[in-house]
């Protein structure tokens, strides 16, 4: 056998070292008494401040997915936020522009009101307020439904006007409604007095180009007739009481060939009022169906 090949290490029982018990006792006293030493000497500090600046890009590192993660769900949480307030304020904006639509509205009812009231003062007729329903379907015609019928007192004839002037005519009474022509209706007429000359004449509704006026007919071309003049009811036929305004002229037509002018005026009631003025007729006209002759 080769010299070499020899196992020269001792037995165990020619060993000499520490029991594991004796180990334990002694590294687990070493370690309580660096750490009481650290805590009164703070000479560990500097180590601890250089491990933290080396696991620092670590650190940041590891927390970025968790930030990006975060970043993502904030944006979409705040975008959806935004759209919801956006749609919000664009609900509270349409709110408030309904309601300033209808305080406008009511203030201009309001304002309507009172000068319906103002001018039922001054009239010696009788009379009483109605408000108009809706306009009757017909491109042909020119009236409007108000809310007052026979058992309200109305009467066929009465004549109808608001603050601005003349509207028309009652020519369809029902028990809970009534029926009115507008002076703008082809078929509708009404004895008028031009305010500056004096002068009679008939004024009988028209429409032409969409635009609603009246037009006095058999005018001489030589009359004294001017734009701007204003007409009001002569009175003559017993239903319209006189001086009530009825239109303005805007426009004359003259021409040679022809012996009568085309004159034309805009009526200065408001035809799209909502609250009217209805007359009673006087009580020999109070069954008249029929139109102003």
């Amino acid at each position: 056998m080769p010299l070499g090949s020899i196992d020269r290490t001792p037995p165990p029982f020619f060993r000499v070292g520490f029991a594991p018990l004796t180990k334990l006792i002694f590294f687990s006293a070493l370690s309580l008494l660096l750490m009481f030493a650290d805590s009164r000497l703070q000479f560990a500090q500097p180590l601890r401040a250089g491990l933290s600046t080396l696991m620092l890009p670590v650190q940041w590192l590891v927390l970025q997915p968790g930030h990006a993660a975060r970043a993502v769900s904030s944006y979409f949480e705040n975008l959806e936020q935004a759209q919801h307030n956006l749609a919000q304020a664009q609900l509270k904006a349409l709110e408030q522009a309904a309601r300033s639509q209808q305080v406008e509205q009511l203030q201009l009812e309001n304002q309507s009101l009172r000068q319906l009231i103002a001018l039922q003062s001054t009239v010696a007729n009788p009379s009483q307020v109605a408000e108009v329903l809706f306009d009757v379907a017909d491109p042909y015609n020119q009236r409007v439904v108000i809310s007052k019928g026979h058992v309200q007192g109305i009467a066929p004839g009465s004549a109808v006007i608001d603050a601005g002037g003349v509207i028309g005519q009652v020519t369809r009474v029902f028990p809970l409604t009534s029926e009115v022509t507008l002076l703008t209706d082809r078929e509708q007429s009404i004895p008028v007095l031009n305010a500056r000359t004096g002068a009679r004449n008939v004024a009988y509704g028209e429409v032409s180009a969409g635009l609603a006026q009246i037009e006095l007919r058999f005018v001489p071309a030589s009359a004294d007739v001017q734009e701007g003049d204003m007409l009001t009811t002569s009175g003559v036929d017993g239903i319209y009481p006189a001086g009530l305004q009825v239109a303005r002229i805007n426009h004359i037509e003259r021409r040679s060939d022809i012996s009568f002018a085309r004159i034309l005026a805009t009526p200065l009631a408001q035809q799209k009022g909502r609250h009217l003025l209805v007359l009673q007729p006087p009580p020999d006209l109070a069954t008249t169906k029929g139109r102003t002759p």
